[in-house]
């Protein structure tokens, strides 16, 4: 009965037709990027070496094409052009990262890279010239290969060296940026940097480093958090969030089985990263630690590989947001899976769990991002009844295919997945404050090189001068922020 109910709740909300509601007054768009995947110019000027540049000059083989990112879209080179295009758009928000390697080439305050400075500080002059309000990312995986060498984010010292960073950001650009996010995708980057090594810095230990990676990153958001409430906020008035990586997870079937599977695999891949952060608890849920600890210990280990935080830690940790910044792509189902024991550890065995995909649903050029537009209302409205009315900004979302200037699934991916963001906030009540596009140009996308793009405006990269032409989506979005609205004044 219960996979028949399933079927109906999943066929009603995709026969839904397109929300006509306005968005609210204090909505916002936008659109989003990162400074490794755009600006290019990476030893220019005193930037310094990231983990990224290091990975693919080093190891080619490890990005889809041995594509470099040396050049990329050469945003270093066209603030005036790029903003002038975000002016197009329409949108109020331009989100995009700073990178560390650029502004401390070592990773260390004691040597200020100027021109770096300068160049932040001109973009950041040129969006509020033009009415644009720039949503800063301090970090979007653009560590120092310094830092990486001593361990990156496995070494606890990390939480200080983010938390320097940070100051040095605030000192220099606080007055004109009011708001930041700490970490990028702290879940994504770990497990495919420091779990499966698909990513920079390409450790492959699941179940121990990638844990370790969360638990600093967690930290040394609180540490960051704190750092401005305390220093910065009373003559900034800016506010601090977090940006996770947050996919929504539905039972295979209705047996028991995949029941308690979904829920573990909601705790590992959603309370994780929210249940610290925002609530009281400041710390891991129970469910999930005790599943660590049991395995852990069934492993012949002597304590659990699921790190611990500190009554210090987790003082810190506990309501240290202002908004939460979700980055949200796709639907999983979820079948229970038996634990291997001759395996090694992993999240994964951990977890119990096989994530896979219903075979009707879309793809996009990028297999693992399936086109389930219904999936983000079910997150949102997860969250709203776990978590507190804490406003969301949704600061990434898109579909990837294989650079089409005439990209009519991207509009409709958009359309649809917006609908469904407007039924959140009229018939679920749930506080989304904005929309952010990933992304604004097609750009490098990490290990998949330039196979695929998600962007709103096509970048040949085959030309040195790398122009930027708006896609159909760009006229779509551009038109749906003038009219506050999905359906009317959309044609192409």
């Amino acid at each position: 009965m219960l996979t028949v109910i399933l079927l109906l709740t999943v066929l009603l909300i995709n026969s839904q037709s397109i929300n006509v509601k306005k968005f609210p007054n204090d909505f916002v768009f936008g659109v989003a990027s990162s400074s490794q995947q755009v600006e290019g110019a990476w030893d220019v000027d005193g930037k310094g070496e990231t983990m990224w540049d290091h990975l693919v000059r080093n190891y080619p083989e490890k990005v889809e094409g041995k594509n470099y990112i040396d050049m990329s879209c050469d945003s270093y080179y066209k603030t005036v052009e790029d903003v002038r295009h975000l002016k197009d758009l329409g949108v109020q928000f331009y989100r995009f990262s700073i990178n560390w390697a650029r502004i401390m080439p070592t990773g260390f305050p004691n040597r200020i890279n100027q021109a770096g400075i300068d160049y932040y500080s001109n973009l950041i002059d040129e969006l509020l010239a033009n009415d644009i309000s720039p949503i800063v990312t301090i970090y979007h995986w653009e560590l120092p290969q310094t830092l990486s060498t001593m361990g990156g984010f496995v070494n606890n010292d990390v939480v200080s060296w983010l938390e320097d960073y940070a100051r040095v950001l605030f000192e220099y650009f606080g007055t004109r940026v009011k708001h930041w996010i700490s970490v990028n995708e702290p879940r994504i980057m770990c497990q495919f940097g420091y779990g499966n090594g698909n990513f920079a810095p390409g450790v492959k230990l699941s179940g121990i480093a990638d844990y370790l990676c969360d638990h600093n990153a967690l930290k040394a958001h609180a540490k960051i958090y704190r750092l401005y409430q305390n220093d910065f906020k009373p003559t900034q008035q800016g506010q601090v969030g977090i940006s996770i990586d947050l996919q929504w997870y539905e039972p295979a079937t209705d047996s028991l089985d995949d029941l308690n599977a979904t829920k573990r695999v909601i705790q590992f891949e959603i309370d994780k990263y929210l249940h610290p952060i925002f609530t009281k608890k400041g710390d891991y849920p129970e469910l999930l630690k005790r599943l660590v600890r049991e395995e852990s210990e069934s492993e012949g280990y002597f304590r659990s590989r699921l790190p611990e935080f500190t009554t210090e830690e987790v003082e810190q940790l506990k309501r240290s947001s202002d908004f939460l910044a979700i980055n949200h792509y796709t639907t999983y189902l979820v079948q229970n899976k038996e634990t291997n024991f001759s395996a090694n550890p992993s999240v994964e065995k951990d977890f119990k769990a096989d994530l896979v995909f219903d075979p009707s649903w879309e793809s996009s050029a990028f297999t693992l991002f399936k086109v389930v537009p219904w999936g983000v209302r079910k997150l949102l409205k997860y969250i709203k009844d776990n978590y507190d009315d804490i406003n969301i900004y949704i600061t990434e979302n898109g579909y990837a295919d294989t650079h089409s200037i005439h990209d009519e699934k991207r509009v409709n991916y958009h359309k649809r997945l917006l609908s469904n963001v407007l039924d959140s906030i009229y018939e679920d009540n749930v506080p989304v404050k904005a929309y952010m596009a990933w992304s604004f140009l097609d750009s490098f996308e990490w290990s998949a090189g330039y196979n695929f793009g998600f962007g709103l405006y096509y970048v040949n990269f085959s030309d040195p001068n790398r122009p930027r032409i708006p896609k159909d989506s760009a006229k779509y979005y551009s038109k749906v922020i003038k009219d506050r609205g999905l359906v009317s004044k959309t044609e192409l």
